[in-house]
């Protein structure tokens, strides 16, 4: 059973429990040659499900901790795991911010689901985590990524260069956020 479900219109967000690591490991490895350009270089056993279930160990507690949620995307037909949206590096305090980081199944491109996964992300990063700013960064040229953040509301506020080592190189970025719209106070 996930540790929370969040039910959207063609699929669900879901924070896995570590025993659900076999079904993050066939995601990745469906995935890993279609995600390779957008990722950092990983050892070969890196998304096998005994390699998983630690980091969703892990991934437990900074949700409990309130320090990131990592969502999975759950079809909900078949419960297939076609994708991931994950809020990292919440800080409290004056900042109440975090970072943004998706990815898609190959075969899911281009149907809107991850605007619909993010928007429903979003939704509860700020209603429920009361979070002011969600920040995502995305490699120059990667227009699918500059075209999903422009529509859900994403500002460009600069540019990084050598920001993050992706494909075996350090790479540029594009640096966006967006704001929560609803004024709050509230300090954790």
């Amino acid at each position: 059973m996930p540790l929370l479900s969040l039910p959207c219109k063609r699929l669900t967000l879901a924070v896995l429990d570590p025993e659900q690591a076999a079904l993050e490991s066939d995601f990745y490895r469906r995935n890993q040659r279609h995600l390779a350009r957008w990722s950092p270089i990983r050892p070969t056993d890196y998304y096998s499900a005994e390699r998983i279930r630690p980091r969703l160990e892990v991934q437990a507690s900074a949700f409990a901790a309130g320090l990131a949620v990592h969502f999975a995307l759950l079809d909900t037909d078949d419960g297939q795991m076609i994708g991931a949206c994950n809020f990292s590096g919440i800080t409290r305090g004056a900042f109440q911010a975090c970072y943004l980081g998706y990815h898609i199944d190959e075969a899911h491109q281009g149907q809107g689901l991850m605007q619909e996964a993010l928007e429903a992300g979003i939704r509860y990063m700020f209603e429920e985590q009361q979070l002011h700013r969600i920040m995502a960064n995305y490699i120059p040229g990667n227009e699918r990524s500059a075209r999903l953040l422009e529509r859900l509301g994403f500002e460009r506020e600069g540019y990084a260069k050598a920001y993050l080592s992706i494909a075996g190189r350090w790479q540029d970025h594009v640096l966006t956020a967006l704001i929560n719209p609803a004024p709050s106070a509230v300090f954790r």
